[in-house]
C-alpha cells in the first residue's frame, strides 16, 4: 500500500505490497516552515497506521538529520519527531534516511533540479567550492526496498549513493549533457557532513563508479 502522489510515491509502484505501508506523503520541501504542513503529515501518518497495524511501515526521512548545521531547521526537527514517534509506537517499521533525490520532476529546489535550471536558462548562480553532496537516483529507492524491505525490521538506514560529490563535478556533468556552460561565481565556502553507510548499502552500489553514477543521472533526467 502506497500513500502519496509525489516523486517517491510514484517510484514505488513496482515495490507495492499488501504487507507494507509505504508512507510517501510527507513534507518534501526542506525549506518548509508552516506548522500546518508538519501537523498534516503527522496526523496522516497516525491515521494510516491505525488503519493498517498489521502492515510494516516504511517511512522516508532525510539524511539532513545528521547535518549539525541544520539542527534548528523546522524540517529536521519535524523529521526527528516523526522518527521518534515511529520507534516508540509502531511495531514493525523501516526508516530510510535519503539524500538528494534526482528524478523526473519533483521539487524544483532540490540541488540537481536547481543547478540544471540555472545552467539551461543561463541564470547566474554562486558555486560554493567546499560543498559536497550525496545524490540518489529515485529509481534506486524501489530497487532497494524490493530487495530489503521484507527482511529488514525496526531499523533506520542511511540510504544514498555513498560518494560525496563536489558541486563542480555535478555542474560539469550537467554542462556536458546540456551542451551549455554555467554562469557562476566561485566562493571558498560550503560544507558537508559525514554519513555512516552500512555494508548493505556499499554492496548495493558496488557495481557502479561515482563517475558513471553521475553520468547516468544526467542521461536520464536532463
Amino acid at each position: 500500500m502506497i500513500l502519496g502522489t509525489g516523486l517517491v510515491a510514484n517510484s514505488l509502484q513496482t515495490a507495492d505490497s499488501k504487507d507494507i505501508l509505504f508512507f510517501a506523503s510527507g513534507v518534501s520541501n526542506s525549506l518548509e516552515t508552516r506548522a500546518s504542513e508538519f501537523e498534516r503529515e503527522f496526523s496522516l501518518l497516525k491515521a494510516a497506521y491505525e488503519e493498517n497495524k498489521e502492515k510494516k511501515l516504511v517511512y522516508f526521512s532525510t539524511l539532513s538529520i545528521l547535518d549539525q548545521s541544520k539542527q534548528d531547521s523546522h524540517y529536521v526537527i519535524h523529521k526527528k519527531e516523526i522518527e521518534s514517534y515511529i520507534k516508540n509506537n509502531i511495531e514493525h517499521y523501516l526508516i530510510l534516511r535519503i539524500g538528494n533525490i534526482v528524478g523526473k520532476g519533483g521539487n524544483p529546489n532540490t540541488l540537481f533540479n536547481f543547478l540544471t535550471t540555472q545552467i539551461v536558462n543561463n541564470n547566474e548562480f554562486a558555486l560554493h567550492l567546499k560543498a559536497r553532496r550525496l545524490l540518489l537516483d529515485i529509481e534506486d529507492i524501489s530497487k532497494f526496498v524490493e530487495s530489503h524491505c521484507l527482511e529488514t525490521d525496526n531499523k533506520i538506514i542511511n540510504f544514498s549513493y555513498p560518494y560525496y560529490y563536489d558541486l563542480k563535478e555535478i555542474i560539469n556533468a550537467i554542462e556536458k549533457k546540456a551542451h551549455k556552460k554555467g554562469i557562476y561565481s566561485e566562493a571558498n565556502e560550503g560544507d558537508f557532513y559525514k554519513v555512516d553507510f552500512e555494508e548493505d548499502i556499499m554492496t548495493f552500489f558496488s557495481n557502479i563508479s561515482p563517475e558513471d553514477y553521475l553520468e547516468n543521472l544526467t542521461q536520464k533526467y536532463i
